[in-house]
């Protein structure tokens, strides 16, 4: 006999045994004999068969009981609990998973779903579109959602309850995390022009950088990060602010590229986010945190527009998953809106000193006009009066050059140190014979400077750029040193430190522009003993006033 059938259960019967064909069976395949349906029932459930066969009035029940073993193989198969329960709450039946879940959540689903039956019976008809739906919330911080439907039985009466039970913890999670994220996102953009227009300009970035730090650590958990910003112009990728890592072993500058600027610049030039589960094995990975294992570094977009870059370290390999990365990327577009309302205030600065500029210039155009021309029309009146030509042409070209300044003024940056209200009365008091050092690479700026401060008695050197005075810092002794923060060579973060180095006690002041610090040096200065910030333009008052502040606390 040729067949595929090897292997044959076969359900005893009266006429079987009768007509032998259990034996005829028996010497052409393997059989196993049950003697009742429960018995055949654990049989299919311990071992496969080819074939059942069984008397007529055995085949149905058979049937239906395969077909319920299939079905119950299904739901144990799935991840989530299913089980139905009695009018009394008994558990009729439950799959694998629901049976593994902690007995105090099986009792639980029970009471729920005794509930529910309760319900189910007093909605009657209605019930039929509709299901219960609860949330189960035990002690040990998991998270169950329940859902709850109606066993009906042939005239549509509710009988039972079934239930399908699912741990939504991990979802809860991640939800609840992009809630805390959307949270602390708002609170960063929500920065209040009001209350930053009354700080200066070290108190508005340590405003700035305490919430971007509480945010990133309280609800993200990042311990060890970095901020980099990308100037548009030279396309390099300034650190902004830095927590926990060490970028002092390499001192190379980044640029938004994609080949030798390491991740950061990798991730500045493609705007796409990068996931390095072992630094070790990425050619990328430039030193930041010492032990580090991976890291997580996502754009800072704005506007389609990376304006810099969040790099995220830790000591675990693998650390950061897809998830992880979707949450960076939620928590850098924040810090991208918070980081431009700081960008809008200077920019409006800008924007208002040559407003304000070319209507003082368009003001005294005329006037000044008018008065060369009347001069010179002064001069032909007295010809043959040599001396009272020569001295009204002096008067002729001191008002051109006035007129030409005036010209300039939209033009040029407010930088200058505003002109005292009064003439210096001579040597003061704390400042007189005291030596300052003037660091400050725009010439103007640090000739008035030094001005000022030497017709109050002081003996003033300058450095036209951050080396050049940290040269002079190594060779003289200085009462003060007053330097730009952005200057060629060195920063003024570079002459702070050593100034620091060399004589701990000296007073330093340092000088930003519109009160934009992309590095972030009045934040780190200040921690370290910075005495005071000028905020570009300032008055010869504002400085005077900072100086004898910053001496007195000095001794000579």
């Amino acid at each position: 006999m040729q067949t595929g059938v090897r292997k044959l259960l076969v359900l005893r019967g009266p006429a079987m045994e009768s007509e032998g064909v259990v034996g005829f069976l028996q010497e052409h395949f393997e059989v196993r004999q049950v003697a009742d349906l429960d018995e055949a029932l654990d049989a299919m459930r311990e071992a496969h068969f080819d074939a059942v066969l069984a008397e007529t009035a055995d085949f149905l029940p058979i049937e239906r009981g395969v077909a319920m073993q299939q079905a119950s193989a299904v739901l144990d198969t799935i991840g989530d609990g299913v089980c139905i329960v009695g009018p009394e709450g008994a558990m009729v039946w439950a799959n694998r998973r629901m049976r593994e879940y902690p007995a105090s959540v099986l009792d639980q689903v029970r009471a729920m779903c005794l509930r529910a039956y309760a319900e189910f019976q007093a909605a009657g008809d209605s019930i039929l579109s509709r299901g219960r739906r609860f949330s189960l919330m035990p002690e040990d911080g998991a998270y169950y959602e329940i859902i709850c439907s109606p066993v009906l039985d042939r005239q549509g009466h509710v009988r039972q309850v079934a239930a399908v039970t699912v741990n939504a913890t991990a979802r809860r999670a991640q939800q609840q995390k992009f809630n805390a994220i959307d949270r602390a996102g708002r609170e960063l953009v929500s920065l209040q022009r009001e209350d930053i227009a009354r700080r200066d300009a070290s108190e508005r970035l340590q405003m700035l950088e305490e919430l971007i730090v509480r945010c990133s650590r309280n609800v993200l958990k990042y311990e060890h990060f970095e901020l980099f910003l990308l100037d548009e112009q030279s396309n390099v990728l300034t650190m902004t602010m830095c927590h926990g890592l060490d970028r002092s072993t390499n001192d190379q500058q980044l640029l938004a590229s994609t080949s030798d600027n390491g991740i950061c610049g990798y991730v500045a030039a493609t705007a796409r986010s990068y996931v390095c589960p072992e630094v070790a094995q990425d050619r990328r990975y430039l030193p930041g945190l010492a032990g580090a294992r991976s890291s997580l570094t996502v754009p800072l977009r704005l506007h389609d527009k990376v304006i810099g870059v969040l790099n995220v370290e830790s000591r675990v390999a693998a650390a950061f998953n897809e998830e992880d990365r979707q949450f960076a990327e939620i928590f850098a577009h924040y810090l991208a809106l918070a980081l431009n309302v700081l960008n809008l205030l200077v920019t409006e600065r800008h924007t208002a000193h040559a407003q304000v500029s070319g209507s003082i210039s368009a003001g005294l155009a005329g006037p000044v006009n008018d008065i060369i021309t009347d001069l010179s029309g002064l001069m032909e009146d007295y010809i043959g009066h040599d001396d009272l030509r020569r001295r009204i042409s002096a008067v002729v070209d001191q008002v051109a050059r006035v007129r030409q300044a005036i010209q300039r003024l939209p033009e040029s940056p407010a930088t200058a140190v505003l002109a005292a209200s009064g003439p210096v009365a001579g040597p003061d008091p704390v400042l007189a014979g005291r030596k300052v050092l003037v660091a400050e690479d725009e010439p103007p700026m640090r000739q008035t400077i030094h001005d000022v401060l030497s017709a109050c008695g002081c003996e003033v050197d300058t450095a036209a750029d951050g080396a050049e005075a940290i040269e002079r810092i190594a060779a003289e002794p200085y009462d003060l040193v007053i330097s730009d923060i952005k200057m060629p060579k060195a920063s003024g973060y570079d002459v702070f430190a050593a100034v620091k180095a060399r004589r701990g006690q000296t007073p330093v002041i340092l000088i930003t522009a519109f009160g934009y610090d992309p590095g972030h040096t009045i934040l780190r200065a200040r921690k370290e003993g910075l005495s005071a910030v000028l905020m570009k333009p300032f008055r010869a008052e504002q400085l005077l006033s900072e100086c004898r502040r910053a001496l007195e606390v000095t001794p000579q």
